[in-house]
């Protein structure tokens, strides 16, 4: 069994003879790509903030809270009543359509008043659904206390539960959902953009090759733009930026952050044991090792005889048990494996012709024979 489908490569590869590439293996982009400056870092002074509310859903189809095994649902439902004027004094609720969730949320940065954000909501109690509900009006605060944003509107979700009297069929998750654009700004976070002398960009995958990198394309476009160098790699994940003395923030921001920069990223081997995804970079290298993989596999099959009494006889009809069991090893070859790029690498595990299980377990035997010249990272 070839590794077509297995292995997929995210790392990129360059140079004549990829159109001969292993099946099933996926070759993208360059050995080092092109990317701009805004799709690997991010503005430091520009980030997300995260906001948190408690509510109620309403509207439930019989799906909701057992008000009895949920008590804070119940809290929630008589102290809202009562805020809208309704007395609920005696007797204890029955309702089933209530949910109580928890609603979560980013606000992003430079987000301006009256804006609207997409908003999540999780069942807080033993609700078993929310398709079909309503948020009612809920506020949503930021770590410091404040309410930034209230969230209110319908609840969307792409789960499917269908249950019969002797079976269940459920697909995705029914007790969280979505209300797109279901929030709406009521306070900014006070911004500073222009008051502040330079940028530091964050790289979202640390490594000082990249840092290098950007600082020398910034500098390289300064020197023709303002004429002198107004960047620098202060370690492997920040890049400063100092703002030249005629330029506006804003606008260099913009001509900056579309500059192009060649990015690295170390060699590394990710696998997931539990799904049997194996993820090659492209700067992966192998010492030339032999490699050989066998599995033994047990055979039992259970062949009962029935035996029959002799004739006239005070015998009885008789099983007995007989059983065959058969052993064998699968595989057993022996493969050089010797990877100086990417592409000889996959060629040398498919001709193995194991399973992803298998490959992984190469792997592993590979790394520990100090072959392997990459970061081996378990999942």
């Amino acid at each position: 069994m070839k590794l077509a489908g297995v292995l997929v490569a995210l790392a990129c590869l360059a140079g004549p003879g990829l159109e001969h590439a292993p099946p099933g293996f996926s070759v993208l982009g360059a050995a080092h790509a092109a990317s701009r400056i805004k799709d690997i870092a991010s503005l430091q002074a520009a980030r997300d903030n995260q906001l948190i509310g408690y509510g109620l859903v309403v509207g439930l189809q019989g799906t909701g809270d057992g008000l009895r095994n949920s008590p804070f649902t119940e809290q929630s439902l008589r102290a809202m009543l009562q805020n809208l004027g309704i007395s609920t004094e005696g007797g204890a609720s029955r309702a089933n359509n209530v949910a109580a969730v928890i609603v979560t949320a980013n606000l992003p940065p430079f987000a301006s008043l009256g804006s609207r954000i997409d908003v999540t909501v999780s069942s807080l109690g033993d609700a078993t659904s929310l398709r079909g509900g309503t948020l009612v009006m809920t506020s949503m605060s930021g770590a410091d206390g404040q309410i930034y944003a209230v969230a209110q509107g319908s609840v969307v979700v792409s789960a499917v539960t269908a249950q019969g009297d002797a079976a269940t069929l459920q697909q995705g998750v029914a007790t969280a959902g979505r209300l797109p654009g279901g929030a709406i700004i009521e306070r900014e976070i006070p911004a500073t953009f222009k008051q502040v002398d330079g940028l530091v960009y964050q790289l979202r995958n640390p490594d000082f090759s990249t840092a290098v990198g950007i600082a020398d394309v910034i500098n390289a476009y300064s020197e023709a733009r303002y004429g002198g160098p107004i960047a620098e790699a202060r370690d492997s994940t920040s890049v400063a930026v100092r703002k030249p003395a005629q330029a506006d923030l804003a606008r260099l921001t913009a001509e900056l952050e579309g500059l192009i920069v060649e990015t690295d990223s170390p060699a590394r081997v990710v696998i997931n044991e539990r799904t049997g995804t194996i993820v090659i970079g492209n700067d992966v290298r192998v010492s030339r090792v032999a490699v050989t993989h066998g599995t033994l596999t047990v055979q039992i099959n259970e062949m009962p005889e029935i035996i029959q009494p002799a004739p006239f006889s005070d015998g009885v009809t008789a099983v007995q048990p007989l059983t065959d069991i058969t052993a064998g090893v699968d595989g057993g070859q022996v493969a050089i494996i010797d990877g100086p790029d990417l592409r000889t690498l996959v060629a040398g595990l498919n001709s193995i012709g194991v399973k992803p299980d298998g490959i992984i377990a190469i792997l592993q035997g590979i790394k520990s024979a100090g072959a392997l010249h990459a970061e081996l990272v378990l999942q």
